[in-house]
């Protein structure tokens, strides 16, 4: 027989409807008496037509309403209509649910699940929880692991977990995967009424990312108690409970979930590393089909395999995004290259060399040369403080800068000055530039020079002796100190004398065992190098990896070498 479910005084009273009719009201010699003084004494009555069942109202002051419309006349009814008469709300069970046995969790028909995009979530504080726990399922350390307890229902736990891969397969879109495990869920878990998954941002606060209800006119409000949640999350524990709402505090709510006794069930979302990630939160009002302690361990079993998929779509989706930021990177690092000299400027009796290496994609180094009016060369060469993106920035804009002053300006002093004033407007805090300027007149062969908080230039003289410029003459860098009055100093290139700038990639480049190129080997290593200048920077740089063997660099490596020819 059909029956109908009274919900009051949060409790689920069952009452069967027998042959003939069925009378609803508050008098007590009616079929189901009321307790209400808002319902009348023969409110409804429930009648029984060639195996449907249909309910009219009997004139009542308040009204008859079936899934929240009010009835005139009389109305069939459906399985798992909601009816309300004054407060008191009912619940229609049609006969084929009712004949078969609850333990066969029948696959009763629903209406088709609405996605919920609000997210309205209520969080039950600890002390007006009313939830009480009637299951548990051991996660980690309790043998259950991710995927609950292997050896319980396993052909049923197999079937939903390929249902659950099977309907993630392909999907990289965050915001859409977690809708679709609740689409799948609803499909396994017939009798569930609503559902959502709640996410950790990066503070580990939970944030709701998708909600789905039975219902369109029902309230959708997921009530979730912070009890069990932390209950779940810190002992990455699957919990089953129910809970009975207070009557009273809900007496003029259309929403018969509000009233009903609620089956729940709250799983963590692992990590691969057993980490919880979040919660897949489901519950239903159904009094016949409540959840049992193999669906949760059921639920168990798809949110383990759910969230390994999850975690392969964020693994994915981070990869396409390492990748889109690879090919940028990669744009950029040409873009850099085309800000360097594509060849360097070729003298009678001179020989230059420039070789640039970045610790990363793009770097923070700098070097350019160029021819100037009067038989001039300028060699410009600097090292901006950090690498990477950042130095990058700075590098392109010191590039620019230094073209564009040395197309006006043809001295070491003002021009310095000038490229040190622009540098210092609208300077970023702690990004300088360490530089040398020098402008050779081939005619005389005599070098002016200005350094600004760079190492000196090593110059290896004919003779075999070294030379650098005294502490005392070197400024502070580019970018710091507006209208700072740079040293000049002025160096006579002799036939066979090489001079080389280098930045500190050169010089603190390390080995696999943390030992430094350091200085000193530079010096040696220069003394001894080959006589040209384009030869002694190959040598260099190649001595510079060898030292490293094989360990990455850790800031970049730009040497230029210049010098006269012997005789």
């Amino acid at each position: 027989m059909a029956m109908l479910v009274v919900l009051q005084g949060g409790k689920a009273v069952t009452h069967q409807i027998l042959d003939g009719e069925t009378v609803l009201g508050r008098h007590p010699g009616c079929t189901i008496p009321l307790d209400s003084n808002t319902v009348s004494r023969r409110h409804a009555q429930v009648t029984r037509i060639d195996g449907n069942y249909f309910i009219e109202d009997l004139g009542s002051g308040n009204g008859t309403f079936v899934n929240g419309k009010q009835i005139a006349g009389k109305a069939q009814l459906a399985h798992d209509d909601r009816i309300k008469l004054g407060p008191i709300l009912l619940r229609f069970q049609s006969e084929e649910s009712v004949l078969v046995s609850p333990a066969q969790k029948p696959s009763i028909p629903r209406r088709q699940a609405v996605a919920d995009t609000s997210h309205d979530i209520d969080f039950v504080e600890e002390a007006d929880d009313d939830a009480t726990i009637t299951g548990t399922l051991v996660g980690v350390g309790g043998g259950g692991g991710q995927f609950g307890m292997l050896e319980v229902r396993p052909e049923v736990k197999l079937k939903a977990v390929i249902e659950i891969t099977r309907s993630l397969a392909g999907i990289v879109d965050l915001k859409g995967i977690c809708p679709k495990i609740l689409d799948t869920l609803f499909e396994i878990f017939p009798q569930a009424d609503r559902g959502c998954i709640l996410l950790k941002d990066e503070t580990g606060k939970l944030i709701p990312r998708a909600m789905k209800h039975r219902r369109e006119d029902e309230d959708a409000t997921v009530k979730l108690s912070k009890t069990i949640l932390n209950k779940v999350l810190n002992d990455k524990t699957g919990i089953l409970s129910a809970d009975a709402a207070n009557d009273a505090a809900f007496s003029a709510s259309e929403s018969i979930s509000s009233l009903s006794i609620r089956s729940m069930m709250c799983v963590p979302l692992l990590s691969h590393e057993n980490e919880p990630m979040g919660v897949i939160n489901i519950d239903t009002q159904n009094p016949i089909s409540q959840f049992s302690e193999e669906d949760l361990d059921l639920l168990m079993a798809v949110a383990g395999q759910a969230a390994l998929s999850y975690e392969g779509a964020q693994l994915l989706v981070s990869f396409m995004e390492k990748k889109k930021q690879d090919g940028e990177m990669e744009i950029a690092r040409n873009v850099q290259r085309a800000l360097l000299p594509s060849e360097l400027p070729k003298a009678p009796g001179y020989e230059f060399y420039a070789s640039y290496d970045a610790a990363q994609a793009v770097g923070g180094d700098y070097y350019d040369a160029g021819m100037l009016p009067g038989n001039k060369i300028f060699l410009s060469f600097g090292d901006v403080a950090g690498k990477g993106v950042p130095g990058a920035l700075i590098m392109s804009r010191m590039s620019s800068c230094c073209q564009s002053t040395m197309q006006f300006v043809h001295e070491v002093g003002p021009a310095v000055e000038a490229i040190n004033h622009h540098m210092c407007a609208n300077a970023v805090e702690g990004r300088f530039v360490t530089y040398v300027l020098a402008i050779i007149d081939l005619t005389t062969h005599e070098m002016t020079i200005a350094n600004a908080g760079h190492m000196s230039p090593i110059i290896r003289r004919a003779d075999g002796t070294l030379f650098e410029f005294p502490d005392e003459a070197v400024g502070v860098p580019i970018g710091v100190v507006d209208g700072y009055p740079f040293d000049v100093l002025n160096f006579k290139l002799e036939p066979g004398d090489l001079a080389v700038l280098f930045t500190d990639g050169v010089s603190e480049a390390m080995a696999p065992n943390d030992d430094l190129y350091t200085l000193e080997h530079l010096r040696e290593f220069i003394l001894k190098g080959p006589k040209k200048a384009d030869e002694l920077g190959k040598v260099l740089l190649a001595d510079v990896r060898r030292h490293a063997n094989g360990r990455p660099q850790n800031d970049d490596i730009t040497i230029m070498t210049f010098g006269r020819n012997p005789v």
